[in-house]
């Protein structure tokens, strides 16, 4: 007879990746009709973008969204590129299987990361049509063609109906997805908004939306600059953990010194950097193997590197959007009134990891958003140039805007400004607060650098409405004046017995003119000057 404790265990069971994430689809992002098209669209777009930039394209996409049955919210969603294509026998898993793909194992910078959302936009695909996907790609002179969906009990690819053909067919990657449980809208958080926004943080980007309604938007590219293939990088010493320093060590293969694993296996250890840190732990054996570093002498490493003076984190392994390219982007796209943009020198948060955080504040014009017929203010988010439309309340990004005392430069209100902020993060490895990468964690690191950036701009900013109001003011007194200027001129003529009112008044006029042309210059010197003061001040601000 068995035990109660056998009988409990009579349902222990495995289970696949794949079936974890069928059951738990809104950690993927797939949560709200709206919501799953635009996480839909987000994961083709990123990968496209991806593909291409490392292949040295310029992209150009095209999406196509179908509505099938507006009952059942069933679409059918087209993504189309002209990048490298996949070849055939990466095809299943790089759109079938989960956890399989070119970046999580990669210190490299690239809008993807876990090697998860295509394939779950089949399996979507795949729980709510019960249809599989069908995908033709282009590479080598070859043409690929066939249908695809996943065994979500082994999480395998199953390829269906191939077709392989030779031939000049150029390169790229078509896949359509017939989807339920969706719906297009154009609110805030749907497909349309998603473009709009890619196509602002990507200038060397064409891309192209089809919607349901038979309405076609294209964004054109505004830069030809592709941007540099990314680089895979080593962690850097600073912000490592005990865990990730032992993990390192004991997969460590090939040097067989604990000294000469960590120069090369992280940046910026040299070889004097090692004598110095032997000479702060005199009782660590830097000849020793690194599978044999123990527990407790990682754990005095982690704390030595905090107190070594280490060269900051090189720029080769981030791919940032760049201050020339924003300045196209927001200008060709929100055409503001006033724009300031900051790009920050690389920083480093926990696991070693190099980031860089970039920020631009757009106000007036086309900045901001419509409310009622009101324009207010919005944050425009990014990681690694790929828009963040979701969660927008649990992002770093949300919460260093909310933190920043907007009255200091010079705004009564943030929510009533016309005005747009904009922020991007560029990292090797984006901290997401889930698996649907839609908003970043509160690295405390990283917190406080997107607050400096936003800051930066926002000097820029207060210095621009401090001249606008002088500016005013001014207007407003010059003309309060020149309202009396007819009578003096009268009254002048009359008192002083010699010369018409009207030679008077031109004279009195002239002398205005002149007086408030001088405060206008004289303005500018001074403006001119703040700017410079304020840098110092802002910077000392931000050292605080």
């Amino acid at each position: 007879m068995a035990t109660a404790t056998e009988r409990i265990f009579t349902e222990f069971k495995e289970h696949s990746v794949a079936e974890f994430f069928k059951k738990n689809q809104q950690m993927l992002g797939f949560s709200g009709k709206t919501r799953s098209l635009t996480t839909i669209v987000h994961e083709y777009v990123t990968n496209s973008l991806d593909a291409c930039e490392e292949a040295g394209i310029l992209p150009d996409v095209t999406i196509t969204i179908t509505e099938l049955d507006k009952e059942s919210g069933k679409y059918r969603i087209v993504a189309e590129d002209n990048g490298p294509g996949i070849p055939e026998k990466h095809l299943g898993k790089a759109l079938g299987m989960m956890l399989a793909g070119t970046k999580f194992h990669r210190y490299m910078q690239q809008r993807g990361q876990q090697g998860i959302g295509a394939s779950g936009c089949t399996m979507d695909a795949q729980i709510t049509t019960g249809k599989p996907i069908k995908v033709v790609s282009r590479y080598d002179a070859k043409r690929i063609t066939c249908e695809l969906s996943i065994d979500l009990k082994s999480n395998s690819p199953k390829v269906m109906n191939l077709v392989k053909e030779e031939g000049n067919f150029g390169s790229g990657l078509r896949v359509e997805a017939e989807v339920g449980d969706v719906k297009y809208d154009k609110s805030s958080f749907g497909v349309y908004e998603y473009i709009r926004r890619t196509a602002l943080a990507n200038p060397h980007l064409q891309i192209t939306l089809n919607s349901p309604e038979g309405e076609k938007f294209t964004f054109p590219r505004s830069s030809n600059a592709i941007p540099p293939r990314p680089v895979e990088v080593q962690p850097h010493p600073l912000g490592l953990t005990t865990n990730d320093l032992i993990d390192f060590a004991h997969r460590e293969r090939e040097c067989r010194k604990l000294s000469s694993f960590l120069q090369e296996r992280f940046v910026r250890v040299s070889a004097a950097k090692v004598e110095e840190l032997q000479g702060m732990l005199p009782d660590i054996d830097f000849n020793k193997k690194p599978a044999d570093l123990q527990w407790h002498e990682a754990e005095r490493l982690i704390k030595a590197f905090s107190q070594v003076k280490w060269i900051a984190p090189s720029t080769d392994s981030l791919r940032p959007i760049g201050k020339e390219q924003i300045e196209k982007s927001l200008k060709n796209i929100l055409a503001p009134e006033f724009l300031a943009i900051t790009e920050r020198s690389p920083k480093i948060f926990r696991g070693g990891i190099p980031f860089m955080v970039e920020a631009a504040i757009a106000y007036g014009g086309g900045a901001g958003k419509e409310n009622g017929g009101v324009k207010t203010s919005e944050i425009i988010r990014y990681a690694n140039r790929a828009p963040l439309l979701f969660d927008n309340s649990g992002c770093a990004i949300t919460e260093a805007v909310r933190e920043i005392d907007w009255k200091r430069y010079g705004l009564k209100n943030f929510e009533e400004e016309p005005m747009s902020v904009f922020v991007n993060l560029s990292s090797v490895y984006v901290p997401y607060t889930s698996a649907g990468k839609q908003a970043i964690s509160n690295e405390e690191e990283i917190l406080q650098e997107i607050k400096n950036a936003i800051m930066e701009a926002a000097r820029d900013l207060q210095r621009y409405l401090s001249g606008k109001t002088r500016e005013r003011d001014r207007a407003e007194r010059k003309k309060a004046i020149l309202r009396y200027v007819s009578q003096l001129s009268k009254d002048l003529s009359e008192l002083a017995g010699k010369g018409t009112p009207e030679e008077i008044e031109k004279m009195l006029v002239r002398l205005i003119e002149t007086k408030y042309s001088k405060q206008i210059e004289e303005g500018e010197d001074e403006k001119e000057e703040g700017g410079k003061n304020g840098k110092i001040e802002e910077e000392e601000e931000i050292e605080e």
